[in-house]
This record gives C-alpha cells, structure tokens and sequence, in this order.
C-alpha cells in the first residue's frame, strides 16, 4: 500500500471547491482530512490569500510518482495554469511524503524540499498526524519542533476556518433510514 500526505491550497476561483474537488476525487482512498486553514501567501507574491489542508491517503495501485500524476490531473481539472513562481492558482497539490521514500528527481523530490519551512503546512498536518515527523536532509523531527523553528510571522498567518471538506461524517446526507429517525 502507499499513503502520501498531500498538502492542497487554491486562493483563485471558487476556492473550498476546488479543495473539495480533491477529496471527492480521492473518496475512499481518504485516511484523514485537517480543517481548512486560511493561509498568508508564501514566496512574496502580492495576491489573495490560500484556502489549505492536508489530506492523508493510500492507494495500493498508486507509487510516488502515480501520486503525482494524480495531483497534475486535479490541478488540470480546475484550469491551473502555471504563469508565475509562488504565483495564484486555481489548485495547488503537492505531495509531501510518500511512504518513506526519498528521492532527488527534479520532478518529483521527496519529502517535498520546503515543507518543512511552510507553516501552511505544517499545522493541518499536525491536525491528521500530532506525532507526525519529517526527515529533512537525515534528520527527523517531529512536525511540532519544525513548526517551532519557523518564525512568528509565518506561523502568523495560518488561521483556522470553520469550513470543511465534506470527508466528516457530519458532512453527509442522511441515508433513508437515518431520515426515519
């Protein structure tokens, strides 16, 4: 089996469906799902804020680099166009573990090379996994001494929201007998 930690951010368009548009896409493939965090940009783009959260899946038919296709393919679906580094975009997926794999490939390195520098996702992460680690050039940590280590204004600009994924219970119709009830 592989489970990969994607973390996932749109701030252009109708920005919880396109997050939305990732978790249905991923139904039952789905272990856990953080709250949607509103995010400061990263990277000194002048733009609208992020909606983020990290979803944690398994798929047994899908490798490292399957994670990513997949990722391109909801990104393509909700019209990301790549014009500027850090820039706006409609979707945003970016694997950020995938099983203990570590790679160097330009296309695809793992674990991602600034996760642990981006408090946008360290902190829903942290919400899916609280004795989470990350292994950054050898060493590994826990998520909570990678978050302390970044500075005040980034941890900042993370702010919970109240709206959700549609992945809780809570957030599905009732079934015909649970409507009789």
């Amino acid at each position: 089996m592989s489970r990969a930690v994607l973390s996932i951010g749109s701030n252009l368009g109708d920005r919880l469906a396109h997050l939305r548009s990732v978790t249905e896409a991923l139904g039952d493939r789905i272990v856990a799902v953080s709250p949607v965090y509103t995010t400061a940009p990263w990277g000194g783009v002048d733009q609208q804020d992020f909606l983020n959260a990290v979803v944690v899946a398994d798929d047994p038919e899908l490798d490292s680099r399957g994670w990513l296709r997949l990722g391109q393919q909801l990104e393509a679906a909700a019209d990301r166009v790549r014009v500027q580094r850090w820039g706006p975009r409609s979707l945003d997926v970016d694997v950020v573990t995938c099983d203990e794999i570590v790679s160097d490939d330009p296309e695809l390195t793992l674990p991602h090379p600034r996760a642990h520098q981006r408090a946008f996702v360290l902190v829903p992460w942290l919400d899916v996994a609280p004795d989470g680690t990350l292994t950054v050039d050898g060493e590994r940590r826990l998520l909570t001494d990678w978050l302390a280590d970044l500075d005040d204004a980034e941890r900042a600009g993370v702010h919970r929201t109240d709206l959700r994924l549609g992945f809780h219970p809570e957030d599905r119709e009732p079934d015909e007998g649970e409507r009789r009830c």
